[in-house]
């Protein structure tokens, strides 16, 4: 089972199913012990069970690899900690966190209700900071105690929160602030020995598959770029020695399409070294407006930019 990550200890939330199980099987083909964290909800997030974390782990066991189920929920700070705190209890260290739960609960924003955005954002955003800052709190107390500590953290946010997609305000919401959250963690944590990156997946799983109706289906035997496997090699690379100095990164992956997501910069300016008056705005905003690119559309890119 050895590989790029061979004996680093890495727990993955919302590993039982989809992209997630994608990452924890790949995580112990490349010789990780990995921590199966999931709660075995419904896509909204309802429910729970401990049989897909469970039989994840078995198909680990079975390939000769080390890995624990864990079904502490990530979006209570208190099952976060839990979380960590396994990880440390059953193998003795963390070394790579790889946020991943998530639920969807897509609708219009005129027709949503507060309690469809307040279960998006607990999940998605809360539960990505519960975990990364109890992990971040064991990672800075070994770094005070002179430990050498080279720690990866893989965040997971989504075209819908940094280009934007109609209909998902709580989760592209949610999203936008994980892929803030991962550029201030990576610039707080550098000095602690941690690396933190987002990757915003692309892919055919349980919370996807209802999205759209014109996905093209693989024929059996080809590549199939929509297939939730295909995040997890650059997932388990950001969590390898090639990446180290690599940090407070997104990254767009979708089948064998990789590219690094550009943030917001500060665009065409004009400084008028005095208090704007309405009139002048009148010409003003305009005019930077249009000299400023537009925004990107779902798919990265401005209108009209190739691929």
């Amino acid at each position: 089972m050895g590989g790029v990550v061979e004996g680093r200890v890495v727990v993955v939330t919302g590993a039982a199913r989809g992209i997630g199980r994608g990452h924890a099987l790949e995580f112990a083909r490349q010789g990780a012990k990995v921590v199966v964290n999931d709660l075995g909800a419904e896509v909204d997030g309802s429910g729970s069970s401990s049989g897909p974390a469970g039989e994840v782990v078995t198909q680990i066991r079975e390939a000769g690899g080390e890995a624990v189920a864990n079904g502490d929920d990530v979006s209570d700070f208190e099952g976060a900690r839990r979380l960590v705190e396994s990880a440390i209890r059953h193998f003795g260290d963390l070394n790579v966190l790889v946020n991943n739960a998530g639920i969807l609960r897509d609708r219009m924003l005129v027709n949503m209700s507060a309690e469809e955005w307040d279960a998006v954002i607990r999940v998605h955003l809360r539960g990505t900071f519960g975990p990364l800052r109890h992990a971040a709190a064991h990672w800075r107390s070994q770094a005070k105690a002179g430990v050498q500590v080279d720690a990866r953290v893989i965040n997971t946010t989504s075209s819908s929160g940094i280009y934007g997609n109609p209909g998902q305000a709580n989760y592209g919401a949610a999203k936008a602030g994980i892929a803030g959250l991962t550029v201030i963690a990576a610039r707080e944590l550098e000095r602690y020995g941690v690396a933190v990156n987002a990757v915003a997946p692309a892919a055919l799983t349980r919370m996807t598959e209802g999205l759209r109706s014109d996905r093209t289906v693989a024929e059996p035997g080809t590549f199939d770029p929509s297939a939730p496997e295909n995040i997890a090699p650059l997932v388990v690379w950001l969590a390898g020695p090639s990446a180290r100095g690599i940090t407070g990164r997104v990254f767009n992956v979708r089948g064998g399409l990789i590219s690094v997501a550009e943030g917001w910069h500060a665009g065409p300016a004009a400084d008028n070294e005095s208090r704007w008056e309405q009139s002048q705005l009148d010409r003003v905003i305009p005019a930077l407006v249009d000299k400023a690119r537009p925004n990107a559309l779902q798919n990265g890119r401005a209108p009209g930019e190739d691929r």
